[in-house]
């Protein structure tokens, strides 16, 4: 038996351990390049170090570690000591187009990876660990705060922008004739949908002070005509009714009752027949395998009072309480799954 057990410790190695536990080493040089603009600044063509650095303004110590960081991570490349954004980067993190996903991770830099310094503190006491730790409220202080609310709503872009293009496609949308995308933020998915599905129109709903950057983004896509802004609080208003509603990245921000409330007012809101779309990273029911899911449960122990993610089993059941027929479960693009409720 002591055989076995020393042959077992001599086979295993502590690596993915290491791995895992310095991952904030390279999470931070992405988030520091996304910040600096260096995808932004290559997507214009190749660079040598020095024009890079200098364009950057880099100090000379680290700029070639951080570049070469950056080349081994896969982000960028190499060739003859001039550097370039790799293939993905320079699709997602160049700022001028319109695919960028960088907005969620300025986020991340620019919030979360601090706040997540006290993931320990949270995990012992059950409080956020952001803007609200010393008297703050998280949406309060993003929303009064222009710019922050632009940085903000760019971010929700960025992280819905997959799960976007794949409702686009799954769905059965050639069943109804109008949606409206609850917490709409910038108006990704509205505007997704509505490119994909030329006979929709709808919109988008959110606390007023987001609706001049709604319509800035959905007139940039040419959709004015069939996409509008309806301002509201979800929580004081009725919801505004559509064939379809959309809740996506919103159902997690909030404690069981709240959730309950949620789910209910969008029944009340439907026509007979209509349908409910909730997306998060939906938690696997069995709670072993979505990594990612049960990280973002914790991300709203960080940013919320109550907030938590959910199993898609959880969620069908609470859509069966709050009146829904039927629920069931899809999955989408990247770590998201969609629940799909009809009345």
């Amino acid at each position: 038996m002591q055989d076995a057990q020393r042959s077992t410790q001599i086979s295993l190695n502590p690596e993915r351990l290491l791995q895992m536990g310095m991952a904030f080493w390279a999470s931070k040089a992405l988030l520091s390049a996304v910040e600096l603009g260096v995808f932004t600044q290559l997507a214009a063509g190749p660079r040598s170090a020095d024009d890079l650095s200098q364009e950057l303004g880099l100090h000379p110590r680290s700029a070639l570690d951080f570049l070469d960081t950056l080349v081994a991570l896969g982000v960028l490349r190499r060739d003859g000591g001039f550097y370039a954004n790799a293939a993905d980067s320079d699709i997602f993190l160049d700022r001028n187009k319109p695919s960028y996903v960088g907005g969620l991770l300025e986020m991340a830099g620019a919030r979360l990876y601090p706040f997540w310094g006290s993931l320990t503190e949270a995990l012992r006491t059950g409080l956020p660990q952001n803007e609200s730790k010393h008297g703050g409220n998280t949406f309060e202080t993003l929303y009064s705060d222009p710019a922050r609310l632009r940085g903000f709503l760019q971010a929700m872009s960025g992280v819905s922008m997959g799960a976007a293009h794949a409702i686009a496609r799954q769905f059965p949308w050639s069943e109804y004739r109008t949606f409206i995308d609850l917490g709409a933020a910038q108006g990704a998915l509205p505007v997704q949908v509505a490119l994909a599905h030329p006979h929709l129109t709808g919109g988008g709903f959110d606390l007023p002070v987001v609706g001049p950057i709604f319509d800035e983004y959905v007139a940039a896509h040419g959709l004015q005509d069939r996409l509008r802004f309806y301002p509201g609080d979800f929580f004081k208003n009725p919801c505004p009714s559509a064939d379809v509603l959309v809740m996506g990245h919103i159902l997690h921000d909030w404690n069981l009752q709240q959730k309950l409330e949620l789910l209910a007012k969008c029944h009340a809101a439907l026509p007979p027949g209509g349908a409910l779309i909730v997306y998060d990273a939906i938690i696997d029911d069995e709670r072993r395998q979505h990594a990612f899911g049960l990280l973002m449960s914790l991300n709203m122990l960080i940013e919320t009072p109550g907030g938590f993610d959910y199993t898609g089993a959880q969620c069908c059941a609470w859509m069966r309480e709050a009146g829904f027929a039927t629920a069931r479960v899809e999955p989408l693009a990247g770590p998201d799954s969609m629940v799909i409720a009809t009345k």
